[in-house]
């Protein structure tokens, strides 16, 4: 059975001179046979590019793209090629989740990004959600995904004027070519959120920018779930406007505003469920998701976005014996 195993490149993106890699140690510990095993960190300044060069090295079949500080479980690895026994399959995928010794704080942060209301099907990515599925690059993120390198290259690799949503790109135009892409809730990695609200608020606009850009170089269907933020965020600008014409005893106007209040005590309810006190401080910060991603998608919308970026040579290679 062994020799049956796929020969696979785990890819790890990381800055110059970074020395601390979780992601090294994490492989280390991994159920799979080491001479069916390579890790490449590949340091630079762009992680789209560090992971297209590092794809072009690499000598396993089957591509495991993880964050320098993504630390899957041990039998992750062995979990997941299973799934590529079938050949439709090019992409699998799992959660990943916040250690359980992390800080309070990021735990609440953790509660956030796992509710629906705060990020919809894509909570899937923050927690264990459902059964082995079909799935789309709404539940799947690039620090625990694992792909075709064959597949991966005949795609051109990421779109390196992307950052992030890259992935979401590439797995939309695989799906578009008839290929299938596997969530499973039991496919974990493990990931510290970020350890501030001010960072956790960055990550936000962050990620608002890079939907709005993928949906500007890359437009579709899917991405008109990511509008209602953006849209909500024009309705809270509205308001002024709607008070200066003495409109504000109108139902119409506060209507949206109260459903919207309701839906966010729904989910802190259902929050609560898991634990009380996590669940009661993420309250505010389900407000704030929206906000923030809201205002990073109309950054995205008027930003300059460079389709093609000319060659680095800021790109190093590090092949790590485990």
């Amino acid at each position: 059975m062994e020799n049956e195993l796929p020969r696979v490149t785990i890819i790890v993106p990381t800055k110059p001179g970074q020395t601390e890699i979780k992601s090294v140690e994490a492989a280390r510990r991994l159920d799979y046979p080491r001479e069916k095993l390579e890790v490449i960190i590949v340091r630079g300044k762009q992680p789209a590019i560090q992971r297209n060069r590092a794809l072009r090295e690499a000598s396993g079949e089957i591509i495991y793209f993880l964050d320098d500080d993504s630390q899957p479980t041990p039998d992750a690895l062995r979990r997941a090629v299973e799934h590529f026994r079938d050949p439709a399959v090019q992409m699998v995928g799992g959660p990943n989740l916040c250690p359980p010794e992390a800080p309070f704080l990021e735990q609440v942060f953790a509660v956030v990004l796992g509710s629906w209301i705060a990020f919809g099907p894509s909570r899937a990515r923050y927690d264990r959600v459902g059964k082995v599925r079909a799935t789309s690059e709404k539940e799947l993120i690039l620090c625990n995904l694992l792909a075709r390198r064959s597949t991966m290259l005949e795609l051109g690799g990421f779109d390196e004027s992307l950052y992030p949503n890259e992935e979401n790109a590439l797995m939309d135009e695989l799906q578009k070519r008839g290929g299938k892409l596997i969530y499973d809730p039991d496919l974990v990695t493990y990931r510290r959120p970020r350890a501030t609200p001010r960072a956790f608020c960055k990550m936000l606009m962050t990620y608002g920018r890079g939907r709005a850009e993928q949906f500007r170089l890359h437009p579709t269907p899917g991405s008109a779930m990511n509008l209602v933020p953006p849209l909500f965020v024009l309705y809270l600008l509205s308001i002024p406007f709607w008070a200066w014409l003495g409109w504000l005893h109108l139902t119409c106007v506060w209507f949206p505003l109260t459903a919207y209040a309701v839906a966010l005590i729904a989910q802190t309810v259902i929050n609560c469920v898991r634990n009380v006190v996590r669940g009661c401080c993420a309250f505010p910060l389900l407000f704030a998701t929206h906000l923030f991603y809201g205002l990073g998608f109309w950054r995205g919308m008027f930003s300059r976005v460079e389709r093609t970026k000319p060659a680095t040579t800021d790109v190093t290679f590090e092949r790590i014996t485990i």
